[in-house]
């Protein structure tokens, strides 16, 4: 059972997954969260003069950092690190078709998601337009909260395999979304993003465009022990991350290391992209944030080797039904506290001085640790924990909360463990 303000936290959860739609959603929730807290927005493309508490955006991609007075190389940074998008259905560039005598538009698959999940829901469209603006290409980002689409499953009499060979569906023909009924020719999609917008459809280019749940995130069970929410994988990690940043913020930092907090867009497919964790924006975030102290190449360096790197995003809890996909020795359970992650291909970047940090942080917070370790004839996920450890060369530990029903369209975790881990995560930064 949750306390009082673990009650709270798994509220502020809550708001912020419904908020949150899409990975520039994520990343704009996130900013108002630290700007209340005195963190100031720069432009990546403006020269920055001054340390302080500042962050940027880029899309879905949030860096932001806390720089302590007095601070020095030797102290290091402090790198918390989640991301803010999650599987879904995305519209293609051209998406608009029709069968029998339904509208529809085109999607695809967008990471790992779980296709049934996304069957028989009202699903809502958000994301990011690309118009034409006087002064080149304007971003706008758009939400449209209402039943806009739906994928509705086959009915069972047309379906009899599935008494014996269960579910199957395919991505290309079976997971297409309508939207509306005919003759094809109307007004489009491009005429609705325009309405929304409150534009002409010619400023209409491009748009980065997902499907969202309309149903509310929720706290549920007898006893309101579990977070019932889309997305927690892993805007759960990266609403704790972000309230950590502003837990930091609101108390006397002294002999303290530059707390640095990065949220990634596009994880789930790989993040070999502009805004992604393999690219170069973070490290020239940090060396920016460091010639804007007044130190060159070489202090960048020496920080880098004085510094660590906390990686958060959601673990497998063991499931009830399906106790024999847990190592036994390991298991994971909601409401349990923070999960280290540790794999020996390095799936996860977990080292023991890493894992040593972390627990002791955990233990000085009061809070109980659990260790995930998955079995050795299944196929392990991974995180962007490894590939910051690769970029940056830091000591880095793989964290996380557990859950349920991973990249389904509607996860479930524990409403205890968003405050246990923000407990963890504030002790850690003081580490």
């Amino acid at each position: 059972m949750a306390s009082a303000d673990e009650r709270t936290e798994a509220e502020g959860l809550l708001r912020f997954v419904d908020a949150s739609p899409s990975p520039g959603h994520a990343a704009l929730a996130a900013g108002e969260l630290l700007r209340g807290a005195g963190f100031e927005l720069l432009e990546l493309t403006r020269p920055w003069s001054s340390p302080g508490r500042h962050y940027v955006i880029r899309g879905g991609t949030l860096l932001a950092w806390s720089v302590p007075a007095g601070w020095q190389p030797e102290r290091g940074l402090r790198l918390l690190a989640a991301h803010t998008d999650s599987p879904n259905l995305r519209l293609r560039p051209r998406p608009e078709a029709s069968s029998q005598g339904f509208l529809q538009l085109g999607v695809e698959v967008y990471g790992g998601a779980l296709l049934n999940s996304w069957l028989d829901r009202d699903l809502g469209l958000s994301g990011i337009v690309a118009l034409d603006g006087p002064e080149g290409v304007e971003e706008r980002l758009l939400r449209i909260d209402r039943p806009l689409l739906r994928v509705p499953q086959l009915a069972s009499h047309l379906s009899p395999e599935l008494k014996t060979g269960g579910l199957a569906l395919n991505p290309q023909t079976q997971m297409v979304p309508v939207w509306g009924l005919g003759p094809a020719g109307g007004p489009g999609l491009r005429e609705l993003l325009a309405a929304e917008l409150s534009v002409e459809p010619g400023r209409v280019l491009a748009w980065e465009l997902m499907a969202h749940d309309l149903t509310p995130s929720t706290l549920s069970g007898r006893g309101r022990e579990f977070i019932s929410a889309p997305r927690l994988d892993d805007l759960g990690c990266s609403y704790v991350c972000t309230r950590a940043m502003v837990d930091l913020a609101g108390r006397a930092q002294g002999d303290e290391a530059i707390s640095v907090l990065i949220l990634v867009d596009q994880e789930e497919v790989g993040s070999e992209t502009s805004r992604g964790a393999y690219s170069e924006l973070l490290g020239g975030v940090i060396e920016r944030v460091l010639l804007a102290h007044g130190l060159g190449r070489a202090d960048y360096l020496r920080t880098l080797a004085a510094s660590a790197c906390l990686s958060a995003d959601m673990g497998h809890a063991a499931h009830p039904n399906y106790p024999e996909r847990s190592d036994p020795g390991h298991p994971v359970r909601l409401n349990g506290g923070p999960v280290i992650k540790s794999h020996a291909g390095q799936h996860y970047a977990t080292g023991a001085p890493g894992a040593a940090r972390f627990a002791r942080a955990a233990d000085r917070a009061g809070v109980p640790v659990q260790w995930l370790s998955p079995r050795g004839d299944l196929r392990c996920g991974s995180t962007i924990g490894p590939i910051l450890a690769q970029q940056l060369g830091v000591e880095t530990v793989d964290v996380g909360m557990a859950q349920l029903a991973m990249h389904s369209a509607r996860e479930m975790g524990g409403s205890a463990d968003p405050g246990l881990l923000l407990r963890a995560l504030g002790e850690w930064l003081a580490s």
